[in-house]
């Protein structure tokens, strides 16, 4: 009986120990780890639809709580103004959540493009999402308000072949941007005073 509380007691403080090495890790890693993702994973999606941005727009960027959620918007500046503002919904896919980053032109309140940064697509179909530009360069120009659809829905957006649930996904993510941006556009114009020169 003694020996099994004595491996009990020590099993306890092994954890605890473990417990508060693993924790001090995360946090002591947590800023890198934000870092890397906004490089890596959102980046490449702002900077293509920021292209020909005057700043930085992975470093010009700002946070508003939308309920529990609190987004981060990333701020385009063309011709030294704030034009476009991006930020990053999803959409049920095939595979999974199909993160969207979403741009928007906030003074004709029309898309700037979308770019799909995360997924679990299938790879060759749904994944195609990602890769190929003639199917992310249709929601260019489109007005807000509107839901996105695919032309197998009523919609305007040719789906990708042999993966229209993805595209749906990526459709409905892109309808839901809207709606968010529309919600939250007097507190994004108001944190965008700040960004003019």
């Amino acid at each position: 009986m003694r020996e099994m509380i004595k491996m009990v007691v020590v099993l306890t403080i092994l954890t605890f120990f473990s417990g508060g090495v693993l924790a001090y890790l995360r946090n002591s890693t947590q800023e890198r780890i934000d870092n890397q993702v906004l490089e890596f994973v959102k980046g490449p999606a702002v900077r293509t639809i920021f292209e020909g941005a005057g700043n930085n727009p992975i470093a010009d960027r700002f946070n508003i709580k939308d309920g529990d959620v609190e987004r981060t918007f990333f701020v385009g500046n063309f011709e030294g103004e704030p034009r476009g503002i991006a930020f990053e919904t999803s959409g049920k896919g095939y595979g999974g959540e199909v993160g969207l980053m979403v741009g928007v032109n906030v003074k004709d309140s029309v898309l700037l493009g979308v770019g799909v940064t995360t997924h679990a697509e299938t790879p060759g179909m749904g994944a195609k999402a990602k890769s190929d530009p003639s199917f992310v360069s249709q929601f260019k120009d489109q007005a807000l308000g509107e839901p996105f659809k695919v032309t197998a829905d009523g919609g305007s957006i040719n789906a990708i072949s042999g993966a229209t649930i993805t595209s749906r996904a990526v459709s409905a993510a892109a309808t839901e941007a809207s709606e968010i941006y529309q919600k939250l556009k007097p507190q994004i114009d108001e944190k965008l005073m700040g960004f003019k020169k």
